[in-house]
């Protein structure tokens, strides 16, 4: 079952490296503004979009498979149809602890896989909102 408890969600809000899947290089974009105000409250933010060449001043990867530094996050800016590809991704990372999809992007199977590897899954949730709700 998705994270629904706000003490859990506080708990998530600890970690500290968020990998964007579908970050977008566009500002006015919300795959844009919400990575930059988590990155702009203190967190290592990873952009992944294999289209962009530059988004907060670092060369995107390609895919979450491509990125050697430890992730704690993966917040999924992609279509639902997409969410189980970029979820089994996370699934075969060790470090990766919580895999959040954003507002309307959901997958309840690609959820249930999460879980069942032990990890968080947060589903139809915008990171920014809950931010702001729980932390401030």
């Amino acid at each position: 079952m998705p994270v629904e408890s706000d003490d859990e969600l506080r708990e998530i809000f600890e970690l500290e490296t968020i990998a964007v899947v579908g970050c977008s290089a566009t500002p006015h974009k919300q795959a844009h503004a919400i990575p930059k105000f988590m990155r702009d409250r203190g967190y290592e933010i990873i952009p992944i979009n294999p289209y962009a060449d530059e988004i907060f001043g670092v060369e995107p990867y390609d895919s979450l498979s491509d990125v050697e530094a430890e992730i704690d996050i993966v917040d999924i800016f992609r279509p639902s149809d997409e969410v189980a590809e970029i979820a089994d991704e996370a699934i075969e990372r060790d470090d990766v602890k919580v895999v959040w999809t954003q507002l309307g992007i959901r997958d309840r199977e690609a959820g249930e896989r999460v879980e069942a590897a032990d990890k968080r899954y947060v589903e139809d949730r915008c990171l920014k909102v809950e931010y702001q709700r729980l932390i401030g």
